[in-house]
């Protein structure tokens, strides 16, 4: 994955550590401590130092990327995984370093944005993105849908990505309207998404087998 994607990744390396130059210039007009959580009401409950915000969280999402990184390019079936799967996941982390970080500190600085509007709509965004990449997924054990079943079974695989594409896309999309419900049932609603998400394909999976096993 790093061989493939290094132009790639260094890119979005830099993207996750950018909210980290917005801190510094806005360094002095910043409190000591910042909201880094928000209930369901909208309202912060959890806070962080003004350090953290600035340099921990971006850092915190660039180690993660540099582990999922450094993970993939571990798996031997990724030698020929399709490079625009790869890239997508890559992309995913400096959108949520800019996203959250902006919310941080537009909430910091005296703004009141919809954070629930925010997130419903990033969530979105990145649910259509993994539908539409999700039947390019090639066979391994770090990308894509992974069961025993699709593991197991490259037929099994191809088919449950072409479907769980399909499913994350209607999931994205009903996702971002549901920027437009209470909060209470926005957040009862995206959690059952989240499941539908990951059940409904695991259940065609499964269903696939049971038929071409003929049990």
């Amino acid at each position: 994955m790093i061989k493939q994607n290094k132009k790639t990744l260094v890119i979005t390396s830099l993207l996750i550590l950018v909210p980290i130059i917005f801190g510094l210039l806005v360094w002095s007009d910043l409190p000591e401590k910042i909201p880094i959580h928000w209930g369901l009401d909208g309202t912060p409950d959890r806070y962080g130092s003004k350090g953290f915000a600035v340099f921990g969280f971006p850092l915190v999402v660039l180690a993660l990327q540099w582990l999922c990184a450094v993970i993939t390019e571990k798996d031997p079936k990724n030698k020929n995984q399709s490079k625009k799967a790869l890239g997508l996941m890559l992309w995913i982390f400096p959108a949520v370093s800019l996203a959250v970080s902006a919310l941080m500190y537009s909430y910091t600085l005296g703004s009141e944005p919809d954070i629930k509007a925010v997130m419903c709509v990033l969530l979105g965004i990145i649910y259509v993105a993994i539908g539409n990449y999700l039947p390019k997924c090639r066979q391994s054990h770090t990308v894509g849908i992974k069961i025993k079943w699709t593991l197991s079974d490259e037929e099994n695989w191809n088919a449950t990505h072409r479907f769980g594409g399909k499913i994350a896309v209607v999931c994205g999309v009903l996702v971002i309207l549901c920027a437009f419900l209470p909060n209470t049932a926005a957040f009862a609603a995206l959690i059952c998404l989240a499941l539908v998400m990951v059940a409904v394909p695991t259940v065609y999976s499964y269903r696939l087998f049971k038929k071409k096993n003929g049990k």
